[in-house]
């Protein structure tokens, strides 16, 4: 039985397709398992390997532009064979193997690095179609809520995750590679869910004879502004990890509490997704996107400021997050005709991972030659002034 098949949930997802609900359940328990790796990986890294913040930043950048190219490939995959859900179900397993394959990586950081590559690829070819099927799933004038509903239940496994690794490595005596294993468990769990519960919507066909070139997307005016300043901000948008790594630094955290600094992140995320989700549906996608950047800029400050807390800084990251992850999905979509709905979304993501990627290699750099508070301070200033000239061009407004 599809959970799409119950139509529309009345409470407390009120108007939130079933579909929507299955994905966002899948995504839970996917994020458990993604979330259990991430928790533990810079502590890994850098206090166990004794990675300087440059090498660190390098990892982390491939972490997080290794899906770059690929997302291109499974949104133009997924639109022009019209099988959003298959390509989706191949990406959440390509994830889940490479669970297994820090088992076979031990400390050796080129192994290291290409497990990431194929996590994070995995994580790429998923993530257009997946948005997709949410984007068709319902109407447009919901789909705020619709995005912000999926990433609150997302959020709800990223909150989970630490917790479990927390307790897989307590249960363990600190055996990293059982929470591996047990990341790999979960993963493969929700390739099922997935399988089983999750309807495909099929798009339309392409009223062309031959499927339109991806980049071909960037013709429309609104779409290709969207994707520019998107990239734009994500080029100066630090990482998870070099926050987390920032706020265990300036407010000593010990180690031991390290791998729980995301929950601070999720719990922020899950209660204030469906809201902002609902409340960019009402006065602008765009205006809550880019305030969204704003209350980074905050928590970026309080780090490097003379007052502030740890659990604030966290709150405001969370925010972010919840401002922008479903957001700016929901404020796009619209603008792209249904057949190429995967490969827009997909020219969308690739732009803001490849910034990203740029963003943690210059992070670590700057981190290493500067030391933390003057490399934060720089990136800050630079991500203010990016989002003041956003906000004052207006690249999407008249369409939400």
């Amino acid at each position: 039985m599809y959970l799409a098949s119950v139509g529309p949930l009345r409470t407390p997802l009120r108007r939130v397709p079933g579909n929507v609900v299955a994905l966002g359940i899948v995504s839970l328990v996917t994020d458990v398992s993604a979330e259990m790796v991430t928790a533990i990986l810079p502590l890994y890294l850098v206090f166990g390997l004794g990675l300087n913040p440059l090498q660190f930043g390098l990892l982390d950048g491939l972490y997080a532009g290794a899906t770059a190219v690929l997302r291109l490939v499974g949104g133009h995959v997924a639109d022009r064979w019209r099988r959003l859900k298959t390509v989706a179900g191949i990406g959440y397993a390509l994830s889940a193997i490479s669970k297994l394959g820090f088992l076979a990586a031990g400390s050796t950081v080129p192994a290291i690095g290409a497990v990431l590559a194929i996590d994070r690829a995995g994580k790429g070819i998923r993530t257009a179609p997946r948005d997709a099927l949410i984007s068709l799933s319902g109407p447009p004038e919901t789909m705020g809520r619709s995005f912000g509903v999926h990433r609150a239940l997302d959020t709800v496994g990223a909150f989970l995750g630490p917790l479990v690794a927390t307790a897989v490595l307590w249960a363990s005596l600190n055996d990293y590679n059982s929470v591996f294993v047990t990341s790999f468990c979960l993963a493969a769990c929700a390739v099922i869910l997935l399988t089983t519960f999750v309807r495909d919507r099929t798009p339309p066909p392409s009223p062309a004879p031959t499927q339109l070139p991806v980049f071909g997307l960037l013709r429309d005016r609104d779409f290709r502004r969207c994707c520019f300043w998107a990239a734009a901000l994500g080029l100066f948008t630090i990482t998870d990890s070099f926050v987390y790594l920032a706020v265990q630094r300036r407010w000593d955290i010990t180690t031991s509490l390290f791998p729980l600094l995301p929950l601070g992140t999720a719990g922020t995320f899950l209660l204030l997704a469906v809201p902002l989700g609902r409340l960019g549906d009402r006065i602008g996608r765009w205006k809550v996107f880019l305030a969204g950047h704003l209350t980074l800029v905050l928590a970026l400050l309080l780090i490097c400021g003379p007052t502030g807390a740890w659990w604030l800084v966290l709150a405001l990251h969370g925010t972010f997050y919840a401002a922008t992850d479903g957001v700016l999905p929901a404020a796009v979509g619209p603008l792209l005709p249904e057949h190429l709905r995967a490969s827009g979304l997909a020219v969308l993501q690739t732009g803001q991972a490849l910034a990203r990627m740029a963003a943690a290699v210059t992070v670590g750099l700057l981190w290493t030659l500067w030391d933390l508070r003057p490399a934060i301070l720089a990136i800050t200033l630079a991500l203010l002034t990016v989002t003041i000239a956003a906000a004052i061009l207006k690249p999407l407004e008249v369409r939400r």
